[in-house]
């Protein structure tokens, strides 16, 4: 999935910070603003127990789907032989009248926005109605729910009319939104360690988890993540919210991480609740707090290094020329 701030080009550099500052055994991550999952993915493979959170629900979906799960789903009560073809053959949601991306977010009489295709929007709309009505006729266990979400979130980009994020659409349509809908089965990492997904406030997660390392990923500036992926979130929640706006925004609570004048007590109200060994914060030099900012608040819980990065654009390995832009990773060790 494309995701603005995703971790996959820094995942050695991770690696290798966490090599050279920990000599103790690391068992349990705790991944507190996971987003696409990159991060906990990448911790589990190496046979972590992961503890993947996130407050928006769509991401939350994705580390049901992706992370907590060990073994592919047998989708048994379904009695279906291939349930992603089946998926696939769909075309017209079971109620029109309920469709919500299809009548809210693709052209229609009643809608101008060109998020999708009308095809398209349609056949999201038929996914998810039949995988929540599989759902309440109990022939899918929450298991299985919960990974066929995932899929169809991982799919959805793929034929969105979009510039990289829902923020905005564009006002032609991009060559991807004629391809249909086509879902996939996700690869599933398999372990023998069970990992976690939660919903939550990071805050109040780490209020009742131990870990052994934290890896701290906030917003760096202004922008919501939620406004930036309401779609995908109203896709995965599938609650039919009152939307406003030329983009058809959903309600939200904004994030203290994505305010000049709450980011710093959110950073400390984080840290008051960490019990961990170690921490890794990702930020860059040019967020609401400055370098110095973070290196004050860091060193009053324990001893800090600080990497830093050229910025590396989105999927790009081409540096960014935009003059002093760092990706920065503060390595945190607490004491006894």
């Amino acid at each position: 999935m494309r995701f603005i701030g995703g971790k996959s080009l820094m995942l050695d550099r991770i690696d290798q910070v966490i090599k050279d500052n920990s000599s103790e055994t690391i068992s349990i991550v705790g991944d507190l603003f996971c987003g696409s999952g990159v991060v906990s993915q990448h911790f589990k493979k190496q046979g972590k127990k992961v503890i993947s959170n996130d407050i928006m629900y769509m991401s939350y979906v994705l580390a049901r789907g992706l992370t907590e799960l060990n073994s592919c789903p047998t989708f048994g009560e379904l009695q279906i032989k291939d349930i992603f073809k089946y998926l696939n053959n769909l075309s017209e949601p079971l109620f029109l009248d309920k469709a919500f991306i299809y009548n809210n977010y693709s052209p229609n009489d009643n809608c101008e926005r060109m998020y999708f295709q009308p095809k398209n929007a349609k056949k999201i709309d038929a996914i998810r109605q039949q995988i929540n009505s599989w759902f309440i006729e109990k022939k899918l266990s929450e298991t299985e729910y919960f990974y066929l979400l995932a899929c169809l979130l991982s799919a959805v980009p793929y034929v969105s009319n979009i510039a990289g994020v829902y923020a905005a659409y564009l006002k032609h349509w991009d060559k991807r939104t004629y391809n249909d809908l086509y879902i996939t089965p996700i690869e599933i990492i398999e372990s023998n360690v069970s990992c976690r997904a939660f919903n939550m406030d990071a805050i109040d997660l780490c209020k009742s988890h131990n870990f052994d390392l934290v890896y701290i990923d906030p917003p760096y500036n202004q922008r919501e993540y939620i406004s930036n992926y309401h779609i995908l979130e109203t896709i995965a929640k599938y609650d039919s919210p009152v939307i406003k706006g030329v983009t058809g925004m959903r309600p939200y609570n904004k994030s203290a991480f994505c305010s000049k004048s709450t980011v710093k007590n959110a950073f400390y109200s984080l840290f008051y609740q960490l019990k961990t060994k170690y921490a890794i914060v990702s930020y860059n030099n040019e967020g609401l707090l400055t370098t110095e900012e973070l290196l004050s608040i860091f060193n009053e819980f324990g001893k800090v290094k600080l990497y830093e990065y050229p910025y590396r654009r989105y999927k790009s390995k081409i540096p960014n020329n935009k003059k002093g832009l760092k990706e920065q990773l503060f390595f945190i060790s607490f004491g006894d």
